[in-house]
């Protein structure tokens, strides 16, 4: 049950959004007033908001089942819709359940029902085989990024769920891709498209050429990142066996980054996720999991240290930069004897001339073993750094709380002292452990 409902001004006042895009201005009131509705809108355009608004009004507050669910292909876009969910402080629960994590840590969050679930298909279906809920009051389905989670190999599971919902009477489909084929199972009968794809405030993408004088592409990509200087960006790999060489050579050259890729345990993943997002790590090396789904911020640049084999991959890959209207480069690194495929184009070549020194890293994570269930805010950690760490507003950064635990950016060159002096502080009512990530 919903202590607070909140109508859509409160909520974007909450998420300190002053005004909404084309986008989810048109999307909006066709959601809530349409059966079934495919949104199909670039990388990075709030179509997580988009179908969200409409998603709580349609809620009921007395209702005690799962009313509404949301299909994802990954874990990470999984988190980041809970998160931004959360975030509206709509009064409804939220929870988000998929394949990587402790099944009884699901059960423990889902005993008090959700009013929205979400979760990648295989996980979803588990709980819905084990009859953990009612499936009677699910009347929205929604599948993020649908044409993912079918390229992923979820349709199998997905037709499963499909099957066992039977009030369903509002679908709703997204991608940031063209053209995909929406197969019979989903019943999407008539549905109405929003189609921002191609829209004419297209993104400003540049692509460029990088030549690498030998096969060895290291060296190269370190003078392109000298070159760019302490910008954000995400340097993509093909396997991770190629990230962990990169990664061994940007740590002998000290440049700050973090590494994301399937091979990882979840909890790294996301970790590495909150150092790229607070600034302690200038670089996300990444496969294309990277690509879509994950919650970053706005980027200047991406760079193909390894091109995909299709111009999808490549496609979304450049979608983390130049987003909605904004300007971005996508940089490939290719040695002097490659041909590049012909779906890259004829990208003109970037010569580099010129390093101007890195500026040393500035932000360090700390992690705190307390959170959201132990009714910790972000003021109370905010306040700890301040009262008892002797911070001010410009050395503390951006803090993340979680369920379980928190992280917060402070300036390196203190981190290790004050992680020192604020161990086993107390936080509420409970004594925290402050430690360097």
């Amino acid at each position: 049950m919903a202590n607070e409902i909140k109508d859509q001004q409160d909520i974007l006042n909450k998420l300190n959004i002053h005004q909404l895009n084309s986008m989810q201005e048109k999307a909006i009131p066709v959601i809530e007033n349409t059966t079934n509705t495919v949104l199909l809108s670039p990388t990075g355009s709030g179509k997580t908001l988009a179908f969200l608004l409409p998603l709580i009004k349609m809620l009921k507050p007395d209702c005690p089942d799962v009313q509404a669910l949301i299909l994802v292909p990954s874990r990470e876009l999984a988190i980041q819709i809970e998160q931004v969910a959360r975030d509206m402080g709509s009064g409804f629960k939220v929870n988000a359940v998929y394949g990587g994590r402790s099944m009884s840590k699901d059960k423990i969050e889902i005993k008090h029902v959700p009013a929205i679930l979400i979760g990648t298909p295989g996980r979803i279906l588990d709980h819905f085989n084990n009859e953990r809920f009612s499936l009677e009051n699910i009347k929205t389905l929604v599948l993020d990024e649908f044409d993912k989670s079918l390229e992923t190999g979820f349709e199998k599971e997905m037709k499963d769920i499909i099957k066992q919902l039977p009030s369903l009477n509002k679908r709703i489909l997204t991608s940031a891709t063209q053209g995909v084929t929406i197969p019979g199972f989903v019943r999407l009968d008539k549905p109405t498209i929003i189609n921002y794809l191609n829209d004419n405030a297209k993104p400003k993408l540049i692509v460029k050429t990088v030549v690498s004088p030998t096969s060895n592409k290291l060296p190269t990509l370190l003078n392109l990142l000298l070159h760019l200087g302490n910008q954000q960006g995400i340097v993509f790999c093909n396997l991770r066996d190629s990230i962990d060489v990169v990664s061994r050579f940007l740590e002998k050259n000290n440049i700050s980054h973090s590494c994301f890729s399937g091979g990882m345990e979840q909890k790294d993943r996301e970790r590495s996720l909150i150092t790229f997002r607070n600034g302690s790590s200038q670089i996300l090396l990444a496969t294309d999991l990277a690509s879509r789904g994950i919650d970053i911020p706005e980027l200047n640049y991406i760079i193909h240290y390894e091109l995909p084999n299709a111009l999808e991959e490549f496609t979304h890959r450049n979608g983390r930069t130049a987003r909605v209207q904004a300007k971005g480069t996508a940089y490939i690194l290719k040695w002097d004897k490659e041909y590049l495929p012909e779906f890259v184009g004829k990208p003109k070549i970037e010569t580099i001339t010129k390093n101007p020194p890195l500026k040393p890293q500035y932000w360090e994570t700390l992690f705190i073993s307390g959170g959201r269930k132990d009714k910790i805010s972000k003021g109370d950690i905010a306040g700890l750094f301040f009262k008892e760490g002797g911070l001010n507003k410009d050395q503390l950064g951006t803090i993340e709380l979680k369920q379980d635990c928190a992280f917060v950016a402070v300036p390196l060159s203190i981190a290790v002292a004050l992680a020192d002096k604020l161990n086993n502080s107390r936080l509420k009512k409970k004594k925290v452990r402050v430690t360097v990530l």
